[in-house]
This record gives structure tokens, sequence and C-alpha cells, in this order.
């Protein structure tokens, strides 16, 4: 299952990020570039512990909804969402937030998945997926930098 790590600093406190990381319409904005949309569940403000939403993308030329729940949170520390409907076999994805010592915060997003479909699955995970995963982080974190 492929695994990935991706550090982050942000200039502004671990509250600050830890809220946007949760604000849907935040998340939105930041992958616009997939023309992602939250279609259901919480589709406006910040999400607690056991909420969900469902979210629509464009990804690959195809369009793809992934509903996850918020399945641990420790404010402003971390918290986990889960994939509980959508393309992967699973996913889950931890956020986890520390002062940097300097004001600011040290992001760091923690991401398990596994796509479906056996031997295929794990090709596309290892062929294109294992890579295009943190490709995206990093891009979501890029706005999150620029517009906190």
């Amino acid at each position: 299952m492929p695994r990935s790590e991706i550090v982050t600093l942000l200039p502004v406190p671990p509250r600050q990020v830890f809220d946007a990381c949760l604000d849907v319409e935040a998340h939105t904005r930041s992958m616009a570039a997939s023309g992602e949309r939250a279609v259901g569940g919480t589709t406006r403000g910040g999400l607690t512990l056991g909420q969900t939403v469902t979210f629509q993308a464009r990804h690959f030329g195809l369009t793809w909804k992934l509903t996850a729940r918020i399945t641990a949170w420790d404010p402003p520390r971390s918290f986990v969402d889960e994939q509980t409907a959508g393309p992967f076999r699973h996913w889950r994805h931890e956020h986890r937030f520390e002062p940097d010592g300097a004001g600011g915060t040290r992001m760091t997003d923690i991401i398990d998945f596994a796509s479906p479909l056996g031997p295929l699955g794990r090709l596309a995970d290892a062929a294109v997926l294992g890579r295009y995963m943190p490709r995206l982080i990093r891009s979501r974190n890029a706005y999150l930098t620029a517009h906190l």
C-alpha cells in the first residue's frame, strides 16, 4: 500500500492551519484545477469529528466522487479523514500540525491508500498514483501557504 509523508512549513500558527484544512470551501478553492466541489454531506464551513463530505472532481479525464469522514480530531494538533465511499480500496489521510518555534506551523500530511482491482490496482499505484497523490497534496499545500 503506497504511503506518502509530505512536510510543509506555513508562516501562521497551528490553529489557523488546522481550521483552514478542515474548511470545505477552502479545500475546494485549493483544488480548483481539478474542478473539485463539495456535493454531499457537509458542503460549507468547517468539519468536525464524525462529519462527512463528498467531493466530486475530475482526474485523469474522469469524474470521481469520494466521501470522507473525520475519524480522529485533536485540535489544533491533528485530524484524520478516511474514505467511506469512492474510488479507492483504502484511503486514510492524517494531518499533523506542530509549532515550528518561530510562530509558524510544521504541517505533515501522511497518506495511505490502495486502489481496487488487486494486481492492476497495485500496478496503477506504483506506476501513477504513488507520484500523483503527493503532487496533488503539495499543490493544495502551496495554495494554503499563499492564502494563509
